[in-house]
């Protein structure tokens, strides 16, 4: 996993882009009564391949998680299920199910906002990416935005529990 200070400054700029975009997704998703979790894909030239947010509750489905819809939609504009050279942005850490889809896809980089201190996959409470269980080495990101990220997350859930 790579740290922030490895980063050059027009690569950490550009990765706060793409999170922002994230994170308007994710502020939709919220404002539909999902957990405000955005994603985007986009490709080794910065083209944005997709987009998507949680739908779980809207679609009643357990696989319905942003990073899940995003891959599946850059699945279909590759037309192929090979992600390789693509970067996934997501304002969550993913869970086992999202890092599980994100290893088989062979996205080349994952970038991710906040940690996920109860079910987060990549390095909070376990690490998939790394494990013996991977069949492919992803890069990882952590902790662009991750404030604004966190905040978003806090701010729903203290709406949704008060009311």
């Amino acid at each position: 996993m790579r740290s922030l200070f490895q980063l050059d400054y027009e690569s950490y700029l550009i990765h706060c882009g793409w999170m922002e975009y994230a994170l308007r997704l994710a502020q939709t998703a919220g404002s539909l009564g999902e957990i405000p979790v955005g994603a985007v894909i986009v490709d080794a030239q910065g083209n944005l391949l997709a987009e998507a947010a949680n739908r779980k509750e809207r679609e009643q489905d357990a696989t319905a998680h942003a990073e899940i819809l995003a891959i599946r939609a850059a699945n279909k504009v590759k037309q192929s299920w090979y992600l390789k050279n693509c970067t996934l942005y997501v304002t969550l850490e993913p869970c086992p199910m999202c890092a599980g889809a994100i290893i088989h896809s062979r996205l080349s980089l994952l970038v991710y906002g906040a940690d996920e201190p109860k079910t987060g996959a990549i390095r909070t409470v376990t690490n998939l990416p790394d494990s013996s269980c991977s069949n492919h080495r992803l890069q990882v990101i952590a902790g662009i935005k991750e404030t604004s990220c966190r905040q978003q997350l806090q701010t729903w859930f203290s709406h949704h529990r008060n009311s």
